[in-house]
């Protein structure tokens, strides 16, 4: 956490895929011994829910909120991981150089072991929340001291914690995709690079992350330059293995539905992701589940934490951005997200039937492609049939739904983005406003549901486009 402005695999799954396969394999002789496996039954509580999917749902717990009989009785019910807030940060845990203090961390750090929770460690390398000691050193002895810092931390934690924010918040904000200029950054370029090679030598069963803010839109030059720091090391085999996203989301640094797709390409270089210190001003309960929605939708989003118990607890408290009231009681936010845990749907069924989207310009219809039901696949212009690839239902929600369950999806923004399927999950990229002018608008974009080249074609891949009232960007539905 920064003190600015604004801003697995699933064993069960595993399991019961295996089971599935050596109960094919005996399908020949005998086709109905035992009936289909059930859904996990919905749990009560955030941890036990997330766990299903073998995720965590965590929170930031203070040491001096563990006398508080409402705070911990919340966070010990609900919860399956805890972060400490402030108590394993430097000017804690270091006050005099080379003097450790663990007091307080340890207070949090038992209180989370003896109640059956894993432990994240925050922060071992930052420019903030420094000791006075350590503001005064540059240079080669300010490296040293970072080094020794991360050393004398770890070992006392040593194979105790399952996550380290190693390094936390090294970009600075606005467009320019550069490091902040801080006394660490001053000791060389590669200073991130030492912590991670340091933590890795001080506790090699420790997953070590590095931590950011304003690093959730994809689109944003901070996450650009983020994503470029961690490709570089796994390119070059420095040992990263997890991203943290704060998601401290804001007026100033809203929720964007290209979230997921963060995710999903930081996961893609090969590194875990987890959303690190969620709150949401104002806590719109849409939000929270989408937020949910997005880490269960990629297999390496560890989890989610939430900074703080209740409102009154938080860093934000005037914002109320958490999932609990100052009385302790659960917020229409807190639902919202039990039920994604839980595996529900935010978002309301259809409410007609089916029907097909014909290009006005080729007279074709919009088609899945060899019926697939896979997110990701393109959509695309072919003749009319009866079949259920073909078959849209536009819901209360503004989605154009096709087999139920899959949405019509925009994979961007700009001119030339797909137009795909994917798992309905309530994002504006998912909505669409349907025009008397025959156009389909894309919510979250402005641009127009459009047959690429004004092709007329079988196979014609459908994109979004600025409207411009051709044929092949109007469409009728029977």
């Amino acid at each position: 956490m920064g003190f600015y402005a604004l801003p697995r695999l699933d064993v069960r799954r595993r399991a019961r895929g295996l089971l599935l396969a050596l109960l094919a394999g005996a399908l020949g002789v005998v086709t109905a011994l035992v009936a289909p496996p059930s859904a996990h039954a919905a749990e009560s509580t955030l941890g036990a829910a997330a766990a299903q999917s073998g995720r965590y749902f965590g929170v930031a717990i203070a040491s001096g909120r563990l006398g508080d009989s409402t705070y911990t009785s919340i966070a010990n019910r609900e919860f399956n991981s805890v972060t400490a807030e402030n108590e394993m940060k430097i000017d804690a845990t270091e006050p005099q150089r080379g003097q450790f203090n663990f007091s307080s961390a340890d207070r949090v750090f038992n209180w989370a072991v003896q109640n059956g929770k894993q432990v994240r460690g925050h922060t071992l390398a930052w420019h903030s929340q420094q000791p006075g000691w350590m503001q005064s050193l540059s240079g080669s002895a300010l490296r040293q001291a970072m080094i020794d810092h991360i050393n004398g931390v770890m070992a006392h934690y040593k194979g105790r914690i399952a996550q380290w924010d190693v390094v936390n918040e090294a970009f600075e904000d606005g467009n320019s995709g550069a490091r902040r200029d801080s006394n660490l950054q001053r000791t060389g370029n590669d200073w991130i690079e030492v912590a991670f090679r340091t933590a890795r030598a001080a506790d090699p069963s420790a997953k070590l992350c590095y931590n950011d803010y304003n690093v959730e839109n994809w689109n944003w030059a901070k996450t650009q330059a983020m994503y470029n720091m961690v490709r570089d090391f796994k390119q070059r085999g420095v040992p990263i293995d997890c991203v943290g996203f704060q998601s401290h989301f804001n007026s100033g640094s809203p929720y964007n539905s290209n979230f997921r797709t963060t995710l999903q390409n930081f996961a893609a270089l090969g590194v875990d992701v987890a959303v690190t210190e969620l709150d949401i001003q104002g806590a719109p309960a849409s939000t929270y589940a989408n937020v949910v929605n997005d880490c269960l939708a990629v297999s390496r989003c560890l989890g989610i934490t939430v900074w703080g118990v209740r409102d009154s607890d938080s860093w934000r408290s005037e914002q109320t951005p958490l999932l609990f009231n100052n009385d302790g009681s659960k917020k229409a936010a807190y639902t919202a997200v039990l039920n994604a845990l839980n595996g529900g749907t935010t978002t309301p069924p259809p409410t007609e039937e089916g029907g097909q989207i014909k290009g006005v310009g080729s007279g074709r219809c919009l088609d899945v492609p060899n019926a697939s039901t896979s997110d990701g696949t393109q959509v695309q212009l072919w003749d009319c049939h009866s079949n259920s690839n073909q078959q849209w239902t536009y819901t209360d929600a503004g989605e154009l739904r096709v087999y139920g369950n899959k949405c019509l999806d925009a994979g961007g923004t700009g001119n030339g983005t797909r137009v795909q399927i994917y798992s309905c999950w309530g994002g504006d990229n998912q909505k669409w406003r349907l025009n008397s002018d025959g156009t389909i608008v894309g919510v979250q974009s402005g641009l127009c549901l459009d047959a690429v080249g004004a092709g007329t074609g079988n196979g014609t891949l459908i994109q979004l486009y600025s409207c411009s009232g051709g044929s092949n960007q109007r469409w009728t539905r029977t």
